[in-house]
């Protein structure tokens, strides 16, 4: 019995930010770069504006600051999820430069409400330092992360002069995009 509280704690502390249709969306689009990746800014900006919500709402004061660390490690969890199906498409010589374009765009907003959360005046110090690791953590990684979007489209601009890019991943394998 005791040898099951390490592993439901781990259980917990790392559950699936994506809701079950999230994930269906998510499986329907594998073979889609064009398709997928921009699911997955939908998705990190959505849990940005629950956490907008989550931080204007009178009623949620008495646990605002865990659901603030819950959906700033859910955006953190998209976010590296992002930048994880972006190298698999990379790696896979894939042209992604139109959903580059939108993820450099999300980046900006991203960066904007992740800071504009740390420099709220309004907020007590005991509950920003609850969840203040959790949202220097994602600013930190949404800043390098946009840096190195920025240089991969220009690699996959370069590439493509050079017509190294697959246009239609799905071309071949048995899927075919919707």
């Amino acid at each position: 019995m005791l040898l099951l509280l390490p592993a439901l704690a781990f259980a917990q502390r790392h559950r699936d930010p994506l809701t079950q249709p999230e994930i269906d969306q998510v499986r329907d689009t594998s073979w889609e770069p064009k398709l997928r990746l921009p699911l997955y800014v939908q998705f990190a900006r959505a849990r940005l504006i629950k956490l907008e919500e989550v931080r204007s709402d009178a009623k949620a004061a008495k646990d605002r600051a865990k659901q603030t660390h819950d959906l700033l490690d859910d955006f953190q969890l998209l976010y590296d999820e992002l930048n994880d199906n972006i190298d698999t498409y990379v790696e896979r010589k894939n042209d992604i430069r139109k959903p580059l374009k939108i993820i450099l765009e999300a980046d900006t907003e991203f960066q904007a409400k992740l800071r504009a959360l740390k420099d709220a005046a309004d907020v007590p110090r005991a509950e920003a330092q609850q969840y203040a690791f959790v949202l220097d953590n994602a600013i930190e990684t949404v800043d390098s992360s946009t840096d190195d979007h920025r240089k991969l489209l220009a690699d996959q601009e370069e590439l493509a002069k050079h017509k190294k890019l697959i246009k239609d991943p799905s071309k071949g394998t048995g899927v075919s995009p919707e």
